[in-house]
């Protein structure tokens, strides 16, 4: 006589069920923790290396200069960066005095990629006892009595707009903005300092 098999009860299937659930649980839960601390997206790093004036000059009372910027962008992502959207400010007193759009492209992961950005800017009037200008000498044009500091300031705003894919699969979009104060000498239209 052979004897037959019983089918697994209820219980043997239910535990089975809870064992597994438990299981896939487990797994979404590490998936989860290597995603948000490994494959988490970053911002990128922009660095200001240099800025120049290649052309400078004032003429009653208003000023206009060709306006060279040197940046290094770097990619901490562990997917490519790819840039859109992106663009360039000049500010003089609050007001926009130059703009112009970054080019889209793309920066490999861990990759720092250098770019250089020359736009003229169109002539505009200077401030007149402007903010920039307490406490330093001031200086005539000779032609309106326009009064103006030594130094003039003005703001450069870059700001990159894009998106990072992660795991080939998850699209995050990301931005990253570099703002630094410019200090030129209205004199000889040299850049004394920059804070970023």
């Amino acid at each position: 006589m052979v004897k037959s098999r019983k089918p697994p009860s209820g219980r043997t299937n239910l535990a089975s069920c809870i064992v597994a659930t438990i299981f896939l649980i487990f797994i979404i839960i590490i998936i989860f923790i290597i995603y948000f601390t490994i494959f988490k997206p970053k911002s990128p790093v922009i660095t200001v290396n240099s800025i120049q004036l290649p052309s400078f000059s004032t003429s009653n009372g208003t000023v206009s200069f060709t306006f060279s910027i040197y940046v290094s962008i770097a990619n901490p992502n562990h997917d490519v960066f790819s840039h859109y959207d992106s663009s360039l400010q000049l500010l003089y007193s609050g007001k926009r005095v130059g703009f112009m759009f970054v080019p889209a492209g793309k920066i490999n992961s861990g990759r720092t990629q250098y770019m250089a950005a020359t736009f003229s800017v169109k002539a505009f009037p200077l401030m007149v006892n402007g903010p920039e200008s307490v406490g330093e000498p001031i200086v005539s044009d000779g032609l309106s009595g326009f009064r103006v500091g030594s130094n003039m300031e003005v703001e450069s705003r870059l700001e990159m707009v894009g998106r990072v894919r992660v795991l080939h699969f998850f699209n995050h979009h990301v931005e990253t903005k570099a703002e630094c104060r410019i200090d030129i000498s209205v004199s000889d239209g040299s850049v004394t300092a920059f804070h970023c």
